[in-house]
């Protein structure tokens, strides 16, 4: 008897490849997937607002990239003795006030040049709730502000659509090449309760199924499927019960890589596997003839690939081996 239902998910009519450019925007389950393409030398521009969950939140983060939009002193507000913004993660709260706003602009300013010319935006939305200020501002990140300053409620497929449709047209207009790959995350928001959190993935599931549908270029990767139907066990849950672990994220990067990485990219990558072993193994004696051997060995390679590859970046593993 089989206990366990598998699928693969279908390959993308288009491919990444290793001289593309990825904008990375999203949950914490975009970090994931950020990790492994840098890993494996892909150039990644991962969260320029940091983790951002609910489609409003992100939608204004790339309009901010667009228009290359500095965010105003008067913007932030001051609490838990730090600055921060209604717009970013808590990565760029400080208490000088000045070193948050340059925090900010520096990463707005080198997305707002990534996104001109990005290859692939890959966008993860983890929640259809969203929280308002009085003035019916949503807000990214709560940052720990007492719960009574806010109003919850849950977005309709509707709004979910719009934003994203919005979005989508201003970052045709700045780079009709651009592909965008949607996946809904994985993360259980049970802090907004078990019904609630199924009834958010529910909007945010129909409404990407729906711009993949109808827009050229826009597709979707079934990263919660995978997690939630494919998997199916807490076994694959972090001890909160809430976040995927190592095993349920490696499982899902084995599905994404064949569905969406190009086959070329493939080979080379098996290749970058090895160069990042080889860098990671810890010899009995550094100074031995065998270790220096087996460091030159794979600066050999590291040189072939550097030739064959001028478009990636070895520069660190280069000196790593050299040394």
């Amino acid at each position: 008897m089989d206990f366990h239902l598998s699928f693969t998910p279908k390959k993308l009519s288009s491919a990444i490849r290793h001289f593309d450019k990825l904008l990375l925007i999203g949950s914490c389950f975009t970090e994931n997937i950020g990790t492994k393409l840098r890993q494996h030398k892909f150039s990644v521009l991962e969260n320029p607002n940091g983790i951002l969950f609910n489609p409003v939140s992100i939608s204004k983060s790339v309009d901010s990239y667009i228009l290359d939009q500095p965010t105003l002193e008067e913007n932030l507000f001051y609490h838990n003795e730090c600055w921060n913004s209604w717009d970013h993660h808590s990565r760029f709260s400080h208490p000088d006030k000045k070193i948050c706003l340059k925090g900010i602009h520096d990463s707005t300013h080198a997305a707002s040049n990534f996104i001109l010319t990005a290859d692939w935006i890959f966008i993860t939305v983890g929640s259809a709730f969203v929280y308002e200020l009085d003035n019916q501002q949503v807000v990214a990140n709560c940052h720990k502000v007492p719960t009574d300053r806010f109003r919850k409620r849950l977005l309709t497929a509707a709004e979910v659509i719009e934003s994203f449709e919005k979005m989508l047209d201003e970052i045709i207009k700045v780079n009709p090449i651009a592909k965008i790959i949607f996946t809904v995350s994985p993360v259980r928001h049970l802090r907004e309760g078990f019904v609630e959190n199924n009834r958010s993935k529910a909007v945010l599931i129909q409404s990407v199924h729906h711009l993949a549908d109808t827009r050229e270029n826009v597709f979707y990767f079934p990263a919660y499927e995978l997690v939630v139907d494919d998997l199916r066990d807490y076994r694959f849950y972090a001890e909160d019960m809430v976040h995927p672990n190592y095993a349920a994220t490696n499982y899902v990067w084995e599905k994404f890589v064949p569905a969406c990485i190009d086959e070329d990219a493939q080979i080379l990558m098996k290749e970058i596997n090895t160069i990042n072993a080889a860098r990671s193994h810890k010899p009995f004696h550094p100074t031995s003839e065998l270790h220096k051997k087996f460091l030159d060995i794979n600066l050999q390679k590291l040189l072939a690939l550097s030739k064959a590859y001028p478009y990636i970046n070895f520069k660190d593993e280069l000196a790593y081996f050299k040394s």
